[in-house]
């Protein structure tokens, strides 16, 4: 990296010296270093104010040295993990006690090295510094002594203890201390030549001093946290020294994906790796979009990344835009009053504004994979919900005067797989719609389970007449397989088959499979397949739940896909289709005006029961889960008016198993017993007591890790009368249901298949047509 200009500013980003200059005036701070890096070269670093007020002014330079506070957690810490999780020496989803055994007590034994660098461990801010202790062997003898203030894996709380543990396990692999091991693998390769733990006394005149310690000692190259003072200096959380110089180096480093880490670990620790139902956006030890994230200002994208120290010290990175920001800043000096929060933001946004930054079309993946539906808003902020207007492929065949399936020199003669949802934004049949079509002789019509009004909840579904038109209805469900097949005979006398079909999210809803059974006929009979697309009812934006095993096919699992895969019907077709290797002659009509974070309620159209026990969205948002449980013996809310809102049986005590189901603190959703009789099926005519399902969060819900949770509590509480043997229909995941019968945390178990959901994610990204 060269420097443009070192020591004098680019002439955009004067307004940067105001900014900074205003802060001192205002008694925020008592000088500070910045430093702007941007398309691999220094284009602003200057010093301002003082470095230091007492015992005696001082000048700022910009060589003055800081205690950076917390970035030591992810100049150091962080970096040596993910070094030693690139060697396959870590494995940041094995539970922290494969490589420190003591940490085990007081219930944190799964506790994952995942969630200790996305501070979501549920372990306490810091340690305990009511009582005197002294020494790096208490203080982590304290850590593993802690118990969790939450249900690990449940919600964010920013704790030191974290990342002592981490130094703590960056000790036990490496066998090196942690200053050594970062000197070593880290500060000497990228040449930062004043960054270190413990800095020598030599260095203390250029060193920013911070504040008065409890004798009323200055301290000045000695660590300002008191838990890293008490531990001598060395901790994983605190304790680094280092020049805005320095931090340069170790931020381009990260940018050019050379020297210290491979460019797709460097991606993976700075792209969300938060438990899915978390409401903030955090990397590994990098903080994306969170309530401590306000140093990126108010321009720079949420694909950027960073930092801050409590004594006034930040870090922020947009690869985007190949730029970062450092503001060094001794804040606390001298009576520990001042504050650089306001001063961060407001530089960031000033460089970012000042800046001609542009966005590649690779870089707008990552924000988009990073935000998901609105890249413009931030995790706390983003929008759950929007008043669209979205036509159905139906709508669009319409508006395009049929021209896209209608025949030319004569009629085409199609079939229509459809039901009660195929509907048009005026009310009308899509049977009526076609039957009345220009260039379309409609032939043929074809009902999936439930038959072509939705109604019927069985499986001898026969073939009819529909009785407006006359068309024949042949049905494509039954009991047998063949019975769920479409006639290749019948297709052979069709040039094409339309699909209007309203999809419920989930793997396991056999739509799904009768999709993928008409490719495949048609296919065989050299026909066209039509997808006349709708929206994903729950979004098209989460991914959750396990995939299942290779060789489990069923009508209930059609392909390797998560038990909520945020597709639509047409994108499906398509994965299917080349996945599968059918290569059917495929068009998909695609929605206008839908988004991928839209839920059902923000497209304006009319809710119509995709089948007859799915009733609402919340009911449809909660199926992936409770429906994973649905073949065992417990009573999913069948025969009420609530199905799928809850969840009970004779044998289950309902009081018991709210409590500990809202003890667990499962994100996004809350427990009320109940008890209730259904009228059909699972314990039909029976009193059954259980639990309401109050779905109060739907953006922060991961409803298969639901599933998982409910089985877990089921099976711990009433293992002599929950049957758990017939859940492996519907999971399809061998891994997952045997960890469930040993009773491994829930949370635990959904860390497991966040790696084959990441390589989902990128298979399906070929095949998604709406952004």
């Amino acid at each position: 990296m060269s420097a443009s200009s070192q020591g004098t500013p680019a002439p955009a980003l004067g307004v940067v010296d105001g900014i900074v200059q205003e802060a001192i005036r205002d008694g925020q701070i008592p000088g500070a270093v910045v430093l702007v890096g941007h398309d691999g070269e220094i284009i602003y670093h200057k010093a301002f104010g003082e470095r230091a007020l007492e015992p005696r002014r001082e000048a700022m330079t910009e060589d003055t040295i800081f205690d950076v506070a917390s970035l030591t957690k992810v100049i150091a810490t962080t970096t040596a993990v993910m070094q030693l999780a690139e060697k396959g020496q870590i494995r940041v989803n094995d539970p922290v006690v494969k490589y420190i055994p003591e940490f085990a007590e007081n219930g944190k034994e799964e506790i994952t090295v995942r969630e200790l660098l996305t501070h979501h461990s549920g372990l306490p801010k810091d340690l305990d510094l009511s009582q005197p202790w002294e020494g790096r062997e208490t203080a982590l003898r304290m850590a593993y002594a802690d118990k969790p203030t939450y249900p690990p894996g449940s919600r964010f709380l920013y704790s030191d203890v974290n990342f002592i543990v981490l130094g703590a396990l960056v000790e036990r692999v490496s066998g090196l201390s942690l200053d050594e091991y970062c000197q070593k693998n880290i500060f000497t390769p990228l040449q930062m030549a004043h960054t270190r733990f413990l800095p020598p006394a030599a260095w203390f005149p250029k060193t920013a001093p911070t504040q008065y310690d409890e004798h009323e000692k200055m301290l000045r190259g000695i660590v300002h946290d008191p838990t890293a003072r008490r531990m001598g200096g060395v901790a994983g959380h605190a304790g680094l020294f280092s020049t805005a110089d320095d931090l340069a180096k170790f931020a381009q480093a990260l940018l050019d994906g050379t020297t210290i880490l491979s460019p797709l670990m460097i991606d993976k620790m700075t792209t969300p790796q938060q438990p899915p139902t978390s409401q903030v956006l955090h990397g590994f030890g990098w903080d994306i979009d969170s309530p401590f994230s306000s140093n990126r200002g108010e321009l720079l994208p949420v694909g950027s990344f960073g930092h801050t120290g409590f004594t006034g010290t930040s870090l922020w990175i947009d690869p985007t835009t190949r730029t970062f920001i450092i503001v060094l800043a001794n804040a606390v000096h001298p009576r520990g009053k001042g504050s650089a929060v306001a001063l961060r933001s407001k530089i960031a946004t000033a460089v970012a504004a000042a800046l001609p930054l542009t966005v590649t079309e690779k870089d707008e993946l990552r924000w988009t994979s990073i935000t998901g539906y609105n890249e413009a808003q931030t995790a706390e902020r983003r929008v759950a919900v929007r008043n669209g207007t979205v036509q159905t492929g139906i709508d669009v065949l319409e508006a395009h005067g049929f021209d896209l399936i209608r025949g030319t020199a004569s009629k085409k003669k199609i079939g229509l797989l459809t039901n009660q949802t195929g509907v048009d934004s005026q009310g009308r049949r899509t049977i009526d719609v076609l039957a009345q079509a220009p260039g379309i002789s409609l032939e043929a019509i074809f009902s999936p389970e439930h038959g072509v009004t939705g109604s019927l909840d069985t499986t001898d579904i026969g073939n009819s007449k529909d009785s407006a038109t006359g068309i024949p209805i042949y049905s494509v469900y039954g009991g047998t397989d063949a019975a769920r097949r479409p006639s290749l005979e019948v297709l052979k006398t069709l040039d094409a088959v339309v699909v209007d079909i309203q999809d419920a999210g989930a793997r396991f809803y056999t739509y799904e499979t009768t999709l993928g059974y008409f490719l495949e006929t048609a296919a065989k009979a050299g026909i066209e397949i039509i997808v006349l697309d709708r929206p994903n009812p729950i979004t098209g934006s989460f991914v959750q739940g396990p995939i299942p095993d290779p060789g489990r096919e069923s009508f209930t699992n059609y392909a390797s896909v998560p038990a909520r895969h945020g597709m639509t019907m047409g994108e499906l077709a398509k994965m299917f289709n080349a996945e599968r290797n059918i290569h059917a002659r495929l068009q998909v009509v695609p929605l206008e005006g839908w988004m991928r974070g839209d839920w059902y309620d923000s497209t304006g159209l009319t809710w119509i029961d995709p089948s007859p026990n799915l009733r609402s969205l919340t009911e449809a948002t909660l199926y992936p889960g409770v429906a994973l449980v649905e073949g065992t013996n417990v009573s999913v809310g069948r025969g009420t008016d609530t199905p799928f809102e809850l969840l009970g049986a004779p044998w289950i005590n309902a009081g018991q198993l709210a409590q500990y189901l809202n003890a667990r603190d499962i994100s996004g959703v809350r427990f009320v017993p109940v008890s209730f009789t259904p009228s059909a099926s699972t314990y039909a005519g029976q009193r059954c007591q259980g639990v309401n399902m109050i779905l109060i969060e739907r953006n922060a819900f991961d409803a298969p890790e639901l599933g998982i949770e409910i089985a877990l509590a089921l099976h711990k509480l009433y293992p002599d009368q929950f049957q758990i043997g017939r859940m492996i229909d519907l999971l399809a995941n061998q891994l997952v249901f045997d960890a469930i019968v040993n009773g491994e945390d829930p949370r635990r178990i959904a860390e497991d298949w966040r790696e084959p959901l990441e390589k989902f994610e990128q298979l399906r990204q070929k095949y998604l047509i709406y952004k």
